[in-house]
């Protein structure tokens, strides 16, 4: 008798915690130039990715699901991109750097 072990997929609440992880995170960042612009592309690509999950789920086609998944796909990697670039601002600004790592687990 074969036993059907299902992995349980909660990426809905783990990229809403990661949407409220990134909030928070960005509260306590210094208020400089490169931090307001980089900060609100943070918090918005953060929540693009919950977003842009629950509309795969509600897909009308495993194409349309494949399309919403390659999105909130490229929202992750603007994200990393963002806070690279963020980084990098704080390094050359001679600022202590701070990372956000997305969750791996």
């Amino acid at each position: 008798m074969a036993i059907n072990k299902c992995k349980i997929y909660d990426l809905e609440d783990r990229t809403l915690l990661f949407a409220k992880d990134v909030r928070e995170f960005t509260k306590n960042l210094p208020k400089t130039i490169p931090n307001y612009e980089y900060i609100p592309q943070l918090i918005r690509s953060s929540g693009s990715v919950g977003a842009n999950y629950i509309e795969a789920n509600e897909a009308f086609s495993n194409k349309d699901f494949l399309l919403r998944i390659k999105i909130s796909r490229k929202e992750v990697k603007e994200q990393i991109l963002v806070n690279a670039c963020r980084n990098w601002a704080i390094s050359r600004s001679g600022e202590a750097e701070s990372s956000l790592n997305p969750r791996s687990n």
